[in-house]
């Protein structure tokens, strides 16, 4: 079929976050040329990935569980040195120590069938992540179509690593509306002096949630603390085993067609010293969640009141695909099966930095089985028999 006026290329990696970087190191690794057989496309206006956004009082010595992209060690970080500076910096050393020509600042609006093809399944030989074995069900029809700001490109497979930071969630709570104070998520989060004198609530379990009202509670004239479950605070070092079975609760919320949640909400909350005093100080008391909002502050269903000037939502954040709409990937219980890194209702696309790959080290393995399973989807395609020209080494010698 002849795309006028479209880019082709074979693969399609949408954001540059450790989860893209890695899928695009891995392209380059096994042959790929950039801007050729394969783009990194980046929403963002500067590498970094949601790093670049933190705010500025996270310091390097502060961040937990960040690991280095394959291929390149972080060395030499001042500890106290803003953790957007450190890792922004070293995205944009690896982006050009491996040539990689990531395209920012570039919004991709929609993703759908691009047709051009003719329905497939994937043979009954076809080997796919763990070793599984075709035919699966998942159809390749052809190209992609992947509408972005700077143009339209066709593509033969797509990695997703568009991470969260888009999409911060906000609970609604009866009145919210009729509050006069200022109300804000933890993605817009200034630094403490923002916070001085004033009565603040911050709703949330998260690491987010305990390292802002750390920082709040000191020059502010009140904090209270609100979760919807009780945190529970992890002693210890955290190891394998307990990373293994974190990610598999989050695997089986995948297969069964939920939306996922973070591997970090089930692994508790590391105890810190720092921690330990908060607690010990009452700065990490907690509350259950409120009834409702007021114009003054919040009321639970007992009576309890609280005044607030300023609701502080360090509540999440969630997937954002909603330019897969097209595709219609979606189960009806609002999340996407997968089999590995590959999407069941598509074995084109691929979800990286999903699900049980939503950290910073499942990110790294995501992009490297993504690539692996994408290498053996282009060469078993059966369109390639009247391409004349090669896949410059993607699909030219299969992952062992």
């Amino acid at each position: 079929m002849n795309y006028t006026g479209v880019r082709e290329v074979e693969v399609v990696v949408i954001g540059a976050g450790q989860a893209g970087l890695a899928a695009a190191f891995h392209l380059r690794r096994v042959g790929g040329v950039p801007d050729r057989d394969f783009v990194v496309l980046d929403h963002s206006p500067r590498p970094g990935g949601a790093w670049q956004f933190r705010w500025p009082t996270l310091t390097y010595d502060k961040v937990h569980g960040m690991h280095a992209l394959p291929g390149m060690e972080l060395t030499g970080a001042d500890p106290q040195r803003p953790s957007s500076e450190v890792i922004g910096a070293y995205f944009d050393s690896y982006e050009e120590t491996f040539g990689l020509r990531v395209h920012r600042p570039v919004s991709v609006t929609a993703v759908r069938e691009g047709g051009g093809g003719h329905p497939w399944t994937e043979p009954a030989g076809w080997t796919g992540p763990g070793g599984r074995t075709g035919p699966v069900g998942a159809l390749g029809r052809g190209r992609l179509l992947v509408e972005t700001s700077e143009g339209d490109y066709a593509t033969r497979a797509l990695i997703n690593a568009t991470g969260t930071w888009d999409r911060p969630f906000w609970p609604r709570f009866p009145g919210q509306e009729t509050f006069g104070g200022r109300q804000l998520h933890s993605s817009r989060y200034p630094g403490p002096e923002d916070f001085r004198e004033a009565r603040v609530v911050v709703v949330g379990g998260g690491t987010s949630a305990v390292q802002q009202l750390m920082e709040i509670a000191p020059v502010a004239a009140a904090t209270t603390w609100v979760t919807h479950r009780p945190p529970v605070f992890r002693e210890g070092p955290f190891g394998e085993a307990q990373g293994r079975a974190a990610v598999a609760l989050v695997e089986e919320r995948v297969r069964q067609g939920l939306p996922p949640r973070s591997v970090v909400s089930v692994t508790g909350l590391p105890m810190t010293e720092a921690i330990r005093q908060a607690r010990e100080s009452g700065v990490l008391e907690r509350l259950p969640l409120f009834e409702r909002i007021t114009p003054t502050g919040v009321v639970w269903d007992d009576g309890r009141v609280v005044e607030a000037d300023v609701i502080l939502y360090a509540t999440g954040f969630r997937a954002a695909i909603d330019h897969l709409a097209p595709l219609r990937l979606r189960e009806p219980g609002g999340g996407i099966r997968m089999d590995g890194t590959r999407t069941l209702r598509d074995a084109r696309v691929h979800l990286v930095g999903y699900g049980p790959s939503a950290s910073t080290i499942g990110a790294n393995r995501a992009g490297r089985a993504a690539v692996g399973d994408i290498r053996r989807l282009l060469a078993a395609d059966p369109q390639l028999a009247d391409r004349q020209a090669g896949l410059a080494g993607l699909a030219g010698s299969l992952v062992s």
